[in-house]
């Protein structure tokens, strides 16, 4: 069984229904859907959010068809997050709403995915998107992100955030849009599972892989994410008097070394992500 997700508008949706009406073998209304119509080849369920999912054997055919035109729906919303990666600082989520009034305008900066663009331009970016576009900035210390972890994997840490950075622009006084995205990290099914014990849920999300080359909303929340994430790194580096290394490589072990040896374990907390299999071999490290 394939599947294949779009995202398309209304009138799309309806004008879908029309095409497909006469192939149509039975056709329901499950919750948070327009529909659900099951052809011969597949089953077509379109939801309220915009979400569109085909699901059959083959879907050649429409694998095929341009999705240009849903990559350009506005307006949109998308969320992204930095730092998982890194051993030191902290986790950082953003989401921001991209309208169709600001589309040109950040399109221009050449606005993508956070990882292509160097640090310097990231920060001026930042400002660019901050004065343009509703948006809101979650960050995890990795003394937070210590605590959490003891009862939270990585995975649903990062569902939480999502969900939680959606649920700020709403008490901001924002209303979503019926796009929105998520750089898929994790399954939708999934998603929700680990979102089951929340108060409130943001559902009917598009969940696509790399989305922050496809979304500009997804792409705009990847650079303020970022930024946020250097701005605090910024932080530790005058707090620490400390020079640290990104990512989780060889250099970080050294580099955690050189702190343990110089401030002890127990501030370490503060500063990384403990449960990292970094801190074993910075351990190594001191014990040789």
């Amino acid at each position: 069984m394939n599947t294949i997700t779009k995202i398309m508008s209304k009138k799309q949706i309806e004008q879908l229904k029309k095409q497909i009406d006469p192939y149509v073998l039975k056709v329901s209304q499950p919750a948070y859907t327009y529909y659900q119509a099951k052809l011969e080849s597949c089953t077509i369920t379109a939801y309220t959010s915009g979400k569109v999912v085909f699901q059959g054997k083959d879907l050649n055919w429409l694998s095929q068809e341009s999705s240009s035109e849903s990559k350009n729906m506005f307006p949109q919303a998308g969320s992204d997050e930095v730092g998982t990666g890194d051993y030191f600082g902290p986790v950082v989520v953003s989401a921001v709403i991209v309208s169709k009034e600001n589309e040109d305008v950040l399109r221009n900066l050449k606005i993508q995915d956070s990882k292509q663009i160097n640090d310097e331009k990231i920060r001026v970016l930042a400002k660019e998107i901050k004065s343009l576009c509703p948006h809101t900035i979650l960050i995890v210390s990795s003394l937070k992100y210590n605590s959490v972890h003891k009862q939270h994997n990585m995975v649903d840490i990062k569902c939480k955030l999502h969900n939680q950075a959606y649920l700020n622009l709403i008490k901001k006084g924002y209303t979503l849009p019926e796009h929105i995205i998520i750089d898929q990290f994790v399954q939708e099914k999934s998603y929700y599972r680990y979102l089951s014990n929340e108060k409130e849920v943001v559902r009917n999300i598009h969940f696509e892989t790399k989305a922050e080359n496809k979304y500009l909303a997804v792409a705009c929340a990847s650079v303020l994410a970022r930024n946020a994430f250097l701005e605090y790194w910024d932080m530790l580096e005058e707090t620490f008097d400390f020079t640290f290394e990104k990512g989780a490589g060889k250099k970080v072990d050294q580099c955690g070394k050189k702190f343990v040896l110089k401030y002890g374990m127990d501030k370490l907390n503060e500063v990384a992500k403990i449960h990292f299999k970094n801190t074993e071999k910075i351990l190594d490290l001191i014990n040789k």
